[in-house]
């Protein structure tokens, strides 16, 4: 097989680019800066991401992917015609097979237009993954098997809920509820209950050092600086990991649900075998602590993390072609 095959994970909040050959070789933020005044794209990804937060009236932030769906696709073909040739290096002979993550929710119209924009982008073949079967292949499931699987993979915009079963998604469900509104939640709960504004680089900051949907042995603490709404200055205070479950209660109980009504639909044979293997959580979004513990707790199914639950869905992008060629040789 090529080692210049690649596969890319466009997330809401980050591009996952991973090789065949050389394991992840990019990781930027999907965020692009347009210059208003001279109408072009001033900066993208990460350089994008550092000027966001300081950016100018003539300058305005565009995030082509919200929520897991594609809002822009004319910045979305130019963002791939910037990473893709980052991934690749100068010294790429000949155009890459390129396989590209779509939310299973993805319409027919929006297909054709990725696919487009990745044929835009260089690519000499184009395929089309899944994100469940992406996120399942990465975190090393054999998704050919005739057993039903159940994926969790919480992004920074989406999660997607899906059975898995003979390299098919059964059953699956999409909520807008991941990553970001974690973050969210966070800052909402600050501003209501300590009259202090934070940002969402604060808010994230706190999810990831004292962050918890289930409650921990021994409680931490963290401070925590912001800005009083009373008298517009800064303030310093102490911010508890209690509060922060007591922040994420709602947003991790709709996952659960949505894990509920998957399983609700999902044919009796592969329910008793999800039963039997467990679930498995991916993306970034599973990586707040106590969530395998809510999940079991709340459907008595036990749960595991992925290894390497950041990059499992592109991980599996890359790994699709693979996927592909054994099983048409089957």
């Amino acid at each position: 097989m090529p080692a210049n095959d690649i596969g890319i994970d466009m997330g809401t909040s980050s591009c996952l680019v991973y090789s065949t050959g050389k394991g992840l070789i990019l990781k930027e933020p999907t965020v692009v800066v347009y210059d208003k005044d001279t109408e072009k794209i001033k900066a993208i990804g990460e350089e994008a991401k550092q000027m966001a937060g300081h950016a100018s009236s003539n300058i305005e932030v565009i995030r082509p992917i919200c929520q897991g769906v594609i809002t822009d696709f004319i910045v979305m073909e130019k963002m791939l015609k910037y990473f893709i040739p980052k991934a690749m290096g100068r010294r790429a002979f000949r155009k890459p097979r390129i396989s590209i993550c779509v939310p299973s929710g993805i319409t027919e119209i929006e297909r054709r237009a990725v696919e487009e924009a990745t044929f835009q982008a260089g690519a000499r073949e184009v395929f089309l993954v899944e994100e469940p079967i992406a996120a399942a292949i990465g975190a090393g499931v054999d998704v050919t098997k005739p057993f039903g699987n159940l994926i969790v993979d919480i992004g920074g915009g989406t999660t997607d809920v899906a059975v898995i079963s003979l390299g098919g998604v059964v059953v699956s469900s999409t909520i807008k509820v991941a990553g970001d509104t974690f973050d969210q939640a966070i800052m909402s709960y600050i501003r209501r209950t300590h009259g202090l504004f934070i940002g969402e680089d604060t808010a994230e900051t706190i999810k990831i050092k004292i962050g918890t949907c289930y409650p921990l042995p021994t409680p931490e603490t963290m401070d925590v600086r912001g800005r009083n709404l009373v008298t517009g200055l800064p303030k310093t205070i102490e911010v508890s990991s209690e509060e922060t479950e007591e922040a994420l209660r709602e947003p991790t109980l709709q996952i659960v649900e949505a894990i509920h009504s998957v399983l609700e639909k999902t044919p009796p044979e592969l329910a008793a075998d999800v039963a039997d293997r467990g679930i498995v959580l991916t993306g970034g979004g599973a990586l707040l602590r106590g969530l395998e513990e809510l999940i079991e707790e709340k459907t008595g199914i036990n749960t595991m993390t992925a290894e390497e639950p950041m990059t499992a869905v592109a991980i599996g992008t890359g790994k699709y072609v693979e996927f592909l060629s054994g099983r048409t040789e089957e």
